[in-house]
């Protein structure tokens, strides 16, 4: 199933087998120091453990285009969403009502150009670069964690 280029809609809130899931779109924000890939983890605000920036679809963005946004709110990120989503991963997110809904979040790369010194989340989260496989091993989705392993932004052109 392809997003690209399309805007979002609640009629791609089902995704493929997972038809109980609700869609939502991540960023993998990355760059390159010295030859070596490094990428951009975060801190969910209620549990503190390491995630991707994720948010809802948005009615007049593009999945890349709300992927980029939500990088930029949970981290400050200005940079370049490539509009091909490399993966997905599914959780289990808690809503403020202490419900568990089944999400599936679809992953767009982000080139990240610059990191803003303020930005709307930046008292509720912080921010680190790692290694992929330090990475890999931060976050607790396997699905997740398997895509920022193999991740490689030479294969993106």
């Amino acid at each position: 199933m392809s997003f690209q280029g399309k805007k979002s809609s609640h009629a791609a809130m089902l995704a493929a087998d997972r038809a109980d899931a609700l869609l939502q779109y991540s960023a993998l924000c990355y760059r390159t120091r010295r030859d070596t890939i490094e990428v951009l983890l975060i801190t969910s605000r209620t549990t503190r453990r390491w995630i991707v920036p994720k948010g809802w679809p948005m009615p007049d963005r593009t999945p890349a285009e709300a992927a980029l946004r939500e990088a930029y709110e949970e981290a400050g990120v200005q940079g370049v969403a490539d509009d091909r989503c490399i993966g997905a991963f599914s959780y289990l997110k808690t809503t403020k009502d202490d419900l568990i809904v089944p999400c599936v979040a679809m992953v767009f790369p982000v080139k990240v150009k610059k990191l803003a010194a303020k930005f709307p989340e930046r008292k509720e989260r912080r921010r680190a670069w790692f290694s992929r496989k330090k990475a890999a091993s931060l976050v607790q989705e396997p699905e997740l964690a398997e895509l920022l392993r193999g991740f490689d932004p030479r294969k993106l052109r």
